[in-house]
Parts: structure tokens; sequence; C-alpha cells
């Protein structure tokens, strides 16, 4: 199983303030801009591309959101790293197979069609890791 950096999620208090840094000094492009407003979810999100990554700015959409709650205990900055694999559903199957967790509260398919969950991060020492692949057409 190949796992390819998809992209980082980075968790911003304001998508506004933050894009002129990734627009004009990482000379980043706006791919995307929409909200989700999926129980468990509830961000903005800004896709911005760099010369070689994807980065996805993450504004709650309330107070009581993830994010926001995110965003109390642990402040602004990476929210998550996103691994792109073949196929999801073999992914977790191996990954659990080794002792890995997943918080299967966070399995979905989002507004875009990436499939995803997040792996606990107390299997990963801390870091949250996102495993995500793209619905065929």
């Amino acid at each position: 199983m190949d796992y390819v950096l998809d992209h980082m999620g980075i968790a911003v208090r304001s998508i506004d303030d933050a894009l002129p840094f990734y627009l004009h000094v990482l000379n980043g492009s706006l791919e995307d801009r929409y909200t989700s407003d999926a129980p468990g979810v509830e961000v903005h999100v800004a896709v911005v591309r760099t010369a070689d990554k994807v980065i996805e700015l993450l504004e709650p959409t309330n107070k009581n959101s993830p994010m926001a709650r995110f965003i109390k205990q642990r402040g602004k900055g990476v929210h998550h790293l996103a691994y792109r694999v073949d196929n999801l559903d073999a992914a977790i199957k191996e990954a659990s197979k080794k002792g890995i967790r997943f918080l299967e509260n966070t399995r979905r398919t989002n507004l875009r069609g990436r499939r995803l969950i997040y792996i606990n991060p107390a299997s990963t020492e801390g870091t949250l890791i996102e495993l995500c692949d793209y619905i065929k057409s």
C-alpha cells in the first residue's frame, strides 16, 4: 500500500486573514472554497495549491464546531496531514491488522468526493492523520 501526501489541513480563525500569506508569499493559487456544515465537521474550507503541495485552510463555522474546539485547545496551525491511498477500505483493513485504531465517527465522503477517515492520534504519537481516496467518476 502506497501512502502519498495529499494535503495539509491548517486550522485558522479567519480564512480571509490567512489567505494573503498562502497566495502572495507562497505564490499559491486558490483552487476551491466551500463550506461543510456536516455534523462533526462544520468548517469553511479554502483549498490552496502551491508549487508542490495542497493546503486546506480550515475555519470553524461556529464556536462549538470541532475546529473551534481544536483552536481553543491547541491553537492555530497544523490540524492534520492527509495521505492518499489507492483504496481507502483496503488501507483501513491493512492498518487495522497492524493495530492502528481509527476514529470511526470521522469516516465520510466530503462535498468534493474525497472518502476519508482519521486515524486515532493515540496510534500516531499524537498527530492527526487522515487517510483518503477519491471516488472515481
